[in-house]
């Protein structure tokens, strides 16, 4: 990756990350990903704001090749995506020292072992002086560490975010062309790794707006030059009322529950409720993530496995439960052979999801026309809380 220039004396580094398929050993890439830095030449000092994975340092060190002064290094957040070159870029200039939060700069001393005397503390809304330049840092805590903040410069209205309105996505844009890629694509990153914090992201958007915002230099993906395109997109996946959405994630082994699972699917559908189905064994469990964003009801379906549910249901229960989407209503369909206990253990897994929980639905052996009956009632009884709440439609970018 070639260094780019944003405005005058402000340069886009970093790495494109084409190949890389899991992050955390967890999170699923489709399109790959990028790391962002940023070098900012002032009259006086320069900065560099970011670092990159561990994997892509070689890449970060040629860029910085020609710059021969480097004051500071702005550390947004300790994970190693954003400050693991941070040790290698220290080598290089010995007088550099690393900017962070309180919290962050303990946590670079724990997790990078830096030295304390390298580091610098700063407040919220502190300043540092380039040259023509200025630094202010804004606090964003739990987007998504304790520690993180962003850095406004504003001689060139320029946020620089951090993970805040990134997206894991691999492009050779320097901005957002393909906005429909892009929407989905921080969408999948909001949904995998905000979405546990979206109340206390509202407050943090709330001081962002603050600020007179040109462009949104994040840490992952492209940059924004119509920030109110991810603003607008944050604000309706942050907001408190779901869509008219249900998800329904489920296994299984011999047929049943798939039978009970596609009937649902259909008796929501006619009754003007969209619904869409998980298959666990297979699915990309960032897409389940996506739809759980906006997603009023979930819908378990599971086969009983020695009286519990299948243990691909205790992944995507335990999956729904830590990000704590706004769900209002969740229930179980599914089979077994002689006994199951598999709606108490699955209630058991989901203690955050502040849900209704409807009657579920289930059947020993083959789901029969009954069975099928008291799907349609769940199907009936899902459609009028959804009509009576008034949830809407989902619209995309809208």
């Amino acid at each position: 990756m070639v260094i780019r220039t944003i405005r005058e004396n402000i340069h886009l580094l970093g790495a494109v990350d084409w190949d890389r398929r899991l992050f955390d050993s967890l999170i699923p890439l489709p399109d790959g990903t990028s790391y962002n830095a940023y070098l900012i030449t002032g009259k006086e000092k320069n900065a560099l704001l970011d670092c990159v994975d561990p994997s892509m340092t070689d890449t970060l060190m040629e860029q910085l090749a020609d710059v021969k002064k480097l004051d500071f290094i702005i550390s947004h957040h300790t994970e190693q995506d954003h400050s693991g070159a941070i040790p290698v870029v220290l080598e290089k200039y010995p007088t550099a020292k690393v900017v962070a939060t309180p919290k962050g700069v303990a946590m670079l001393i724990d997790h990078l072992g830096i030295s304390p005397d390298r580091c610098i503390a700063v407040e919220d809304n502190q300043e540092i002086a380039l040259g023509g330049q200025t630094l202010r840092f804004v606090h964003t805590p739990w987007v998504h560490w304790p520690e993180t903040m962003c850095t406004y410069v504003p001689e060139s209205k320029i946020l620089f975010s951090c993970d805040f309105f990134g997206s894991h996505i691999a492009s050779t844009d320097m901005f957002v062309t393909d906005k429909p890629r892009v929407y989905e694509a921080a969408k999948r990153y909001f949904a995998e790794i905000m979405m546990p914090f979206r109340t206390i992201i509202a407050k943090n958007i709330a001081k962002i707006e603050a600020l007179d915002i040109e462009i949104i230099a994040p840490s992952h993906g492209c940059l924004y030059d119509e920030p109110e395109f991810i603003i607008d997109a944050y604000k309706d996946w942050i907001s408190s009322e779901p869509k008219n959405l249900v998800v329904i994630p489920y296994i299984s082994m011999h047929g049943s529950t798939r039978k009970m699972v596609g009937h649902l699917v259909g008796a929501l559908a006619a009754r003007n409720v969209t619904a869409q189905q998980f298959e666990l064994s297979g699915t990309d469990i960032g897409k389940l993530a996506i739809s759980l964003v906006d997603a009023a009801t979930i819908v378990i379906g599971t086969p009983t496995v020695h009286i519990g549910p299948h243990p691909a249901i205790f992944y995507a229960s335990f999956l729904a439960n830590a990000l704590r989407p706004k769900l209002r209503f969740a229930s179980v369909i599914g089979s077994y052979g002689w006994s199951s206990k598999a709606v108490e253990k699955i209630t058991e897994l989901i203690p955050n999801l502040k849900v209704e929980l409807l009657d579920p639905v289930l059947c020993k052996g083959l789901p029969c026309s009954d069975t099928m009956e008291r799907i349609d009632a769940m199907a009936d009884s899902i459609a009028k809380k959804h009509r009576e709440n008034g949830f809407k439609e989902i619209c995309g970018i809208c």
